[in-house]
């Protein structure tokens, strides 16, 4: 904390020039105020670049993601009267400008652009900033790139970390002040996050990833196994779980695990064995509902329901950012092309958040209308309210009008 309270002090009075002194340093990239930003020929040649197979699951998911989110569209405005002569309803209208977050510390995830992204879009917010670390040549993968350019998004800027969140709470020369950020991050864009909380709207918790398989002794162990691990290779801070009351279930998936484990790279292998190491493994319960009730009280981000009648479970559910039924929707189908939202609450926090959606993007007003007839008929009230509470002019603006 002390740390992001540093840089976003010195970004705040030294604009671009702490931004790009910190992309140096942490992301070993020198940059100027004006590569800083990524230019329409550089959307158009990456996604020229980018092979026809991924722009086709790139195109794919973000038809999906759009329907879901379109169904997620509230009236733009609703009225009704609570008595006679008074009308009350809601306005609902797109926040001016966001800053969409994109992660790069563990890979190329162009499926949180489209997750963040296309909800901006279907909301209506009418200037969308994209900040996303650079990679070692300076630039922005291919796969970003090509996001970008299907789902129209044209303003990206390349850093990260605590100096990006700094630069679209407070503005610099190059990177636009904007209302809110959201978006997934490290443990030091999060920590920015929290100090700049004051200046900015920092969306929904968002951090390391983490999963839990609820699962019976009908699930299928090589379904599980395999499961269990996908949330686990997102980095050595991420947590997965599988919790059941079947010991035989447990004792099959440890070693199709193992064996699994074999077929990864280095890097993916020594994330998972981190992870089961230290957030991770195998939690025995005595019985589905105890197993219910430790899912309930862990809130996790993702979770897969392999049981016998997973449908009945669901009923049972109450905190968790997803909830993905049966033996054949794993993670890997919502995080990338299924439509739901797979930017989630972390840490516990789904008790109190939800998942991305276009209401992230929206805000409503209240609306109310009083004739004067019915202003006659109820002023009263009003005084009475205004002068139980002590509010002596709330109570005169209604007793001395005409």
């Amino acid at each position: 904390m002390n740390v992001a309270k540093a840089i976003s002090d010195e970004v705040r009075t030294d604009g671009d020039r702490a931004v790009l002194k910190y992309t140096e340093k942490f992301d070993g990239v020198r940059l100027t105020s004006d590569s800083m930003k990524v230019s329409e020929i550089e959307i158009e040649e990456g996604y020229k670049r980018l092979d026809d197979k991924t722009k086709e699951a790139i195109e794919y998911a973000a038809k999906n993601i759009r329907d879901f989110h379109q169904k997620q569209m509230p009236e733009e405005m609703w009225f009704t009267n609570v008595d006679k002569g008074l009308m009350v309803g809601e306005k609902t209208t797109p926040i001016v400008d966001v800053c969409l977050y994109v992660p790069r510390g563990k890979g190329s995830f162009p499926s949180v652009l489209l997750m963040l992204g296309i909800p901006a879009v279907v909301a209506g917010v009418k200037k969308i900033v994209v900040v996303t670390p650079p990679n070692e040549q300076g630039t922005c993968d291919d796969a970003l790139l090509a996001a970008a350019k299907i789902i129209g998004i044209k303003e990206i800027y390349k850093v990260g970390g605590i100096q990006a969140v700094s630069a679209v709470a407070f503005g610099t020369e190059t990177i636009p002040k904007c209302h809110k950020i959201i978006g997934p991050g490290n443990s030091y864009a999060t920590a920015a996050k929290r100090v700049l909380a004051n200046y900015i709207d920092t969306g929904l918790p968002a951090g390391p990833s983490e999963c839990i398989i609820l699962a019976d002794e009908k699930a299928d162990p090589h379904k599980v196994a395999l499961d269990v691990m996908i949330e686990a290779e997102h980095g050595p801070d991420s947590a997965s779980l599988l919790v059941t009351h079947s010991k035989e279930l447990a004792q099959k998936v440890v070693p199709i695990v193992k064996q699994q484990l074999e077929k990864l790279s280095d890097k993916r292998r020594s994330f998972i064995e981190t992870n089961f190491s230290l957030y991770g493994g195998i939690i025995l319960t005595d019985s589905l509902k105890e197993s219910i009730d430790f899912v309930n009280e862990y809130a996790p981000e993702h979770m897969e329901v392999m049981t016998e009648n997973p449908f009945a479970v669901l009923e049972d559910i109450k905190n968790a950012g997803e909830i993905l039924l049966g033996d054949y929707t794993p993670v890997t189908l919502c995080n990338f092309v299924l439509g739901p939202n797979a930017i989630l609450p972390t840490g516990g926090f789904a008790k109190t958040y939800s998942s991305v959606s276009v209401m992230d993007f929206l805000k409503r007003s209240s609306v109310g209308y009083a004739t004067k007839e019915a202003f006659e008929q109820i002023k009263s009230h009003a005084y009475n309210f205004a002068t139980a509470e002590g509010f002596e002019t709330h109570a005169l603006a209604v007793k001395e009008r005409r």
